[in-house]
């Protein structure tokens, strides 16, 4: 009997798991990092430098504090690549794929696990699901790798061309941020290429959109026939991508060290690849300490949305602002319930996007106010800072490297908070309640607010 109740006191709840997961990948990916041979000088990076990489990795930020190109050796670069597909696959899809391979049963308790990794509101064909994820990946990839390719192969040659595509394919759609391109320039020789600038910009948003929402839109081909999550996620996505790009195509127009020294395509270019980046891609065309502090704080505003639910990217998600947003109409409007599409949307959902962003906003202040007396850094790139950490989008305004070891730790903590999800990490943390009080209804009391 006291063996049974130990047991189940020990037994953790599937978010715990979850953030468990990922923070034991991490380890050993820093443990890795960590090692002489993952350095190309053949001296170790140091342990703090290896678990800032291995965390921006797994939680698919793209923050550095060594450059991946000329400071880590082939066998660092592809832990950092494996970290990336990890991380951007989930470690319970990883994890479920790994026992299918070796034909062990998933039990209930694993699909529980599986459904809340994944955000889905059914149990039923959670497994068929994760199969699709993993198909449906390594196919996104392979065509983005092969459009690469195109510009890869001449430019580098069969061998490095195709290296380079297949590595950035992966980040791209994983939405990680990490490039092979040396000197933290990232993509600022390609602002004006067609192939490139399309083929990582479809990527991202493949991987932004959401598992379920490919898989709806490809069985599904006419908007009548989406889910209302998907209908969601793809107009508020539209709206972003667009808003956000011709913001930044007017408020970049004139500036001599961003759009202004391009093109018409180039700028045209450079302003939706920077709308779409800042979703949580974490890769870039234009220099982003050179852009103005209004297209700072809009990216900042980007970040902080993020992408969609069971995605590879992070922030509060496009759902949880698009709840939000129509909650605060609902009572602009006067009405009761919260409609969208020709469908009520429910307030248990509204007070769990409501949770998840006040949540996520108290860590970014919080965050920000700490690296602010830290760091010597302009308050605007310490916010830039953290909401990139937090939206785990990987675009800096200045070199990580010069971070101290406590902003170090503070901006891991951050990433690995805003992968595994500012409600779903306060959940696993929080102790389980001994008796359910969720029937007891108090007398009702008056409270002014306004």
């Amino acid at each position: 009997m006291d063996k049974m109740m130990s047991r189940r006191a020990i037994r953790l709840l599937p978010t715990q798991v979850l953030v468990l997961g990922f923070a034991s990948m991490i380890i050993i990916g820093a443990l890795l990092l960590s090692l002489p041979v993952a350095s190309s000088t053949g001296e170790s990076i140091g342990f703090l430098n290896a678990l800032f990489e291995a965390t921006s990795a797994v939680c698919v930020t793209g923050l550095m504090v060594v450059d991946t190109a000329d400071d880590l050796s082939l066998f660092g670069q592809l832990v950092i690549i494996t970290l990336i597909q990890i991380g951007g696959l989930g470690f319970m899809t990883m994890a479920t794929m790994v026992f299918l391979l070796l034909g062990k049963r998933i039990t209930l308790r694993e699909r529980v696990m599986i459904q809340e990794a994944l955000n889905e509101s059914k149990l039923q064909g959670v497994v068929r699901l994760t199969r699709n994820i993993v198909g449906m990946t390594f196919l996104i990839e392979g065509i983005g790798a092969l459009i690469l390719a195109l510009r890869f192969v001449p430019m580098y040659g069969w061998a490095k061309g195709l290296y380079f595509s297949i590595f950035h394919a992966i980040s791209a759609f994983c939405n990680a941020g990490f490039d092979l391109m040396g000197g933290y320039r990232n993509f600022t020789g390609f602002t004006d290429d067609f192939i490139v600038n399309f083929a990582m910009m479809g990527l991202i948003i493949c991987g932004g959109l959401g598992f379920s929402v490919l898989l709806d839109i490809y069985r599904n081909r006419r908007f009548k026939k989406w889910s209302l999550h998907t209908k969601v996620v793809v107009c508020v996505t539209a709206v972003l991508i667009g808003a956000g790009a011709l913001f930044f195509f007017i408020v970049e127009f004139n500036n001599p060290t961003t759009l202004g020294s391009q093109n018409w395509k180039g700028k045209v270019l450079g302003a939706l690849f920077q709308s779409v980046t800042a979703r949580t891609a974490g890769f870039y065309t234009i220099d982003q300490d050179s852009l103005t502090d209004a297209s700072k704080f809009m990216t900042i505003i980007l970040m902080f949305i993020g992408a969609s639910p069971a995605g590879t990217g992070g922030g509060i998600k496009t759902t949880t602002a698009s709840v939000i947003l129509l909650a605060v109409l609902n009572v602009i409007r006067g009405r009761h319930d919260v409609e969208v599409f020709g469908r009520r949307i429910s307030y248990a959902i509204v007070n769990r996007a409501l949770a998840i962003t006040v949540i996520s906003f108290i860590m970014l202040v919080s965050i920000t106010m700490v690296l602010s007396l830290v760091e010597p850094y302009e308050f605007v790139d310490v916010l830039f800072e953290t909401a990139s950490a937090l939206g785990t989008v990987g675009l800096a305004t200045f070199n990580n490297a010069d971070l101290s070891g406590i902003s170090k730790m503070f901006i891991i903590m951050t990433m690995f908070a805003g992968r595994v999800g500012p409600l779903t990490l306060t959940l696993a943390l929080a102790k389980r309640m001994a008796g359910d009080t969720g029937n007891v209804k108090y007398p009702e009391g008056k409270l002014m607010v306004g």
